[in-house]
């Protein structure tokens, strides 16, 4: 499936499927060193999201459309830390696919533009246990991907598989940032909500290019 309009929409519908799936799961990861609400908060957003997009009248022009939707839903519905950096990701994601089609090479500027509205927006770096973790790695396979002349759909596979295995890798982290930074040692076996709802979006953007 070409990264098209049509793409992105699946995307998100499938978004909103995976997190409506997962949501007691993101719930407990975040109560173990959050306050619990990412599943809720996640599931909120992508649910109004889908709202929104079946109210369009007409479907968007450029897959950018799509993207922007998402992020000013997300921060409009979205409490805690996710809404604002979640948004702040896909708003930059929307300004990186601002065209009708995403070739790999635009599909890698797409991560790694959303890679750089979390980091800036939460000034977190990798290492720190969040879900910068998750999305670092897979903007690198990303990356690597396309440079070897992977397809689109390879370049967001590669990114999904990458973002699963940063998530697992927080597990052993010492938390030093976020909330979870508050329990010190204690946060150190568990996985980082934040980085596993990162693996679950990529592996729908993936499985929405038939990857």
């Amino acid at each position: 499936m070409s990264l098209d309009v049509a793409w992105a929409v699946e995307w998100v519908r499938l978004s909103a499927k995976v997190v409506k799936e997962h949501r007691e799961e993101l719930i407990e990861l975040d109560r173990q060193i959050g306050d619990g609400d990412h599943g809720e908060n996640m599931n909120r957003g992508f649910t109004a999201v889908v709202a929104k997009l079946d109210a369009l009248e007409a479907p968007p022009d450029q897959v950018g459309d799509v993207l922007k939707l998402v992020a000013t839903t997300l921060m409009s519905t979205v409490g805690g830390a996710a809404g604002p950096l979640y948004g702040t990701a896909y708003l930059r994601a929307a300004k990186a696919a601002a065209v009708a089609e995403l070739d790999s090479a635009a599909a890698v500027a797409v991560l790694e533009a959303a890679l750089e509205g979390i980091v800036a927006r939460g000034k977190a770096h990798t290492g720190e246990k969040t879900m910068v973790d998750a999305w670092t790695p897979a903007v690198e396979a990303a990356e690597s991907v396309a440079d070897n002349g992977g397809s689109p759909a390879a370049v967001l596979a590669a990114a999904a598989d990458a973002a699963a295995t940063g998530a697992q890798a927080t597990i052993p982290l010492l938390a030093t940032k976020g909330r979870a930074s508050y329990l010190g040692e204690r946060s150190i076996g568990h996985l980082d909500p934040g980085a596993r709802s990162t693996e679950l979006l990529l592996r729908a953007a993936a499985d929405a290019a038939g990857a």
